[in-house]
């Protein structure tokens, strides 16, 4: 953020156990101002203490450097940094703090309200959320007693503690003059700040200790009192059995679901033969409030309810994509949802609280269980639902460098075929013959593309990286032999070495990037990405429609793709299915690409998170309070029903996350419908059921 600093600095003097920077009689120090400038008379502060001011001019990055004039400090390697701060502004302002020693660098990045000083501690080794078990840490700073702290939760690099040679406090580019506040420099020789930071941060019912807000409960009798209390549910006219429009002209009836084009737009149809626009919610299940107790107990304040009933263990280790760098992955885990549940319905409270569920999303007008919700509600034959067609198996898979979920399955390996079939005939069990079922969609997310501005060639690259005996590195080899005769006229039209084919069909052969001297090489790899992509859908749609020949193949569930991917989606999957976290349908995938494929498109996942609700992240698109969640879902489902070719969209999820993070990733978002404590937020759900009513879920 753009914005004023005032710091206050004042200091201490160094040793091997503590660092005492003195800038009102620096003699042993060296202070460096760019684009700053310090005003040594010192200020008395409201609690006591010496500060001194320092002005940041307007320049890129306006700093000051304090160093000692000789030699260098010993810190202690496993401590910390701490430093008295001010913002006398009467806005929030942003801190750069780099601590150097001999060319390697710890840096930080923090947010300083205003208000009287604080502490700022700086960890001397590289620490982030995740290390914590959780996306977001908590927010700063917080009231540790007599003062606030302000704890770096994310610090990168790594120095050598025992010759720190200096310390910069800096700021983005201001726009005018800012004047800041420092005081003291001081070292700690242990790492306990960072912990008190994550010290008793969660309640007995899963809610954030230090902060209010309208939904947040104290006791069983509260809990009990707002969880049970259903939305008012109005009468809805103008709807068939299953939630499809009455008042718009009639479409086939085929006793199932399924699309058809009328009027110039795409329409799913209800068995009945009515417009259904499909209003979801995913992730409509108990144990989504899952997380990892073992290892971090110190942050709930009362270990007795996190050790309590709905609890297990679990390892996340094995997916090493979401799981690579989060520091609190297996163990005894505490399902901090279940609990509130089990507090308000009874120790065995999944059928009631199916039913209450159920009363409240089609109180709130919505007409779908999307993806990884609970099973046990087929059947019910109240609500439309989706089911996931999982593929696992032993087949070769190839990696594009994003894999955050694993690897690229390879469609063309025979055993991905037989994995399928096993796939489609357990999704297919006991539902092929509902007619409130939706349809199936296959796997999630998957890594389609890699990252960067060469990501889109990542699965050609990947496949020609692998072995001879790799089916995708087979089948684009077949394509290369086909397309170009002989390898000298391939190398000639790719510009690389290859004398023979046996040397491109070897591991580890390095593709290059297309360019404009060479332009095969991105026609080739734009060829290999059809196949690739059209032999994984074709086989997924044949295998599912030989299972169940009535419900609808909803496609893939797309994030990272390429053009390749929507073109194929297109081609075999009823609907492509498409997770985008935009502010709007039309920012997170080709609109008109779709209108030009003639076919539709269902949003299958899409929130808006803010943090003022307990859950320190606010998702993956972000808006800035709880207010600004209603408006922005009826600004994306107003532009999904105006599209003509969106025929559904799907809320992601349920459940606020936890605090301290699911044991899927860590992931900690306030982006749910009701709270960790099944509380609903109302004035949320209060929007989305008028914007859900003007979609067609309530006409």
């Amino acid at each position: 953020m753009r914005s004023l600093l005032l710091l206050l600095l004042v200091g201490a003097t160094v040793s091997a156990q503590a660092a005492t920077v003195d800038l009102v009689h620096p003699d042993a120090l060296r202070v460096t101002p760019k684009g700053a400038t310090l005003d040594p008379t010192p200020r008395k502060a409201a609690d006591g203490g010496d500060l001194v001011a320092v002005t940041f001019q307007p320049s890129p990055s306006p700093s000051l450097t304090i160093a000692p004039k000789q030699g260098t400090w010993a810190w202690p390697a496993d401590g910390a940094m701490r430093l008295r701060v001010q913002n006398g502004m009467p806005w929030p302002v942003t801190l750069i703090v780099d601590i150097a020693s001999n060319g390697k660098h710890t840096t930080t990045t923090v947010g300083v309200p205003p208000g009287p000083p604080q502490t700022l501690s700086v960890s001397l080794k590289p620490t982030s959320p995740r290390a914590f078990g959780m996306q977001v840490g908590p927010p700063m700073p917080y009231d540790e007693g007599k003062e606030k702290r302000l704890v770096a939760t994310a610090v990168e690099g790594g120095v050598e503690a025992g010759a720190i040679t200096s310390v910069t406090v800096s700021m983005p580019q201001p726009g005018a003059a800012q004047t800041l506040l420092f005081g003291t420099i001081q070292t700690t020789d242990n790492g306990d700040d960072l912990r008190r930071a994550y010290t008793a941060i969660v309640d007995r019912y899963g809610q954030y200790t230090r902060a209010t807000w309208p939904e947040k409960i104290d006791s069983d009798a509260a809990l009990k009192q707002r969880a049970s209390a259903l939305p008012t549910a109005e009468k809805v006219k103008g709807l068939d059995t299953y939630g499809g429009r009455t008042d718009v002209p009639a479409l086939q009836a085929t006793g199932w679901f399924h699309t058809q084009k009328q009027g110039g737009r795409w329409y799913l149809v209800t068995p009945e033969g009515h417009a259904f626009f499909s209003l979801g919610v995913n992730a409509v299940n108990m144990t989504d409030g899952r997380t990892y107790v073992q290892g971090r107990e110190y942050m709930f304040a009362d270990p007795a309810a996190a050790n309590g009933t709905f609890g297990g263990t679990s390892d996340s280790r094995s997916d090493a994509g979401s799981q690579r760098d989060n520091g609190m992955n297996h163990g005894r885990w505490w399902d901090v949802y279940a609990n509130n549940v089990a507090r308000t319905l009874g120790d065995n409270p999944e059928a009631a609280w199916r039913k209450r569920t159920i009363d409240r999303l089609k109180a709130w007008r919505f007409n779908t269980l999307g993806n990884w919700s609970d099973p046990g509600f087929a059947g019910d034959h109240r609500i439309a639902y989706a089911v996931p067609i999982l593929i696992h198996g032993d087949f070769n898979t190839v990696g594009t460098g994003y894999d955050y979920w694993g690897r690229m399955p390879d469609p063309f390996d025979p055993r991905f075929v037989k994995a399928t079939e096993v796939a489609v005939a357990a999704a297919t069990k006991n539902v092929r013959d509902d007619p409130w079922l939706l349809g199936y969609f296959a796997d999630n997310e998957l890594a389609w593309a890699g990252q960067g501005p060469q990501g889109r060639w990542a699965l050609a690259v990947g496949s020609l990286a692998q072995g001879p005996d790799s089916p995708a590195k087979q089948a684009f080899l077949a394509y290369l032999k086909k397309t170009h005769g002989d390898a000298a006229t391939f190398a000639k039209a790719w510009g690389v070495d290859a004398g023979s084919w046996e040397q491109v069909a070897a591991k580890g052969f390095k593709a290059p990037d297309p360019s404009e001297a060479h332009p095969a090489v991105a026609v080739d790899y734009i060829a290999f990405l059809k196949l690739y992509a059209g032999q994984y859908f074709r086989t997924v749609a044949q295998t599912l429609k030989k299972a169940d020949p009535h419900h609808l193949f909803l496609g893939g569930r797309l994030a990272v793709r390429t053009p390749e991917t929507e073109e194929a989606s297109a081609t075999y999957a009823d609907v492509t299915s498409v997770n985008t976290y935009t502010d709007l349908p039309e920012h997170g995938f080709d609109v008109a690409g779709f209108r030009k494929f003639d076919k539709p498109v269902m949003i299958t996942e899409f929130h808006f998170g803010s943090a003022d609700r307990g859950p320190f992240g606010n998702g993956v698109a972000a808006v800035g309070s709880e207010d600004e969640r209603g408006k922005a879902y009826a600004r994306f489902v107003d532009a999904a029903v105006a599209s003509g070719v969106i025929v559904g969209t799907h809320w992601f999820q349920y459940v606020d996350q936890p605090v301290t993070g699911r044991i899927l990733d860590g992931e900690n978002a306030h982006i749910g419908l009701v709270g960790i404590t099944d509380i609903p937020f109302q004035g949320f759900t209060r929007a989305v059921t008028d914007a859900n009513a003007r979609s067609g879920g309530g006409r």
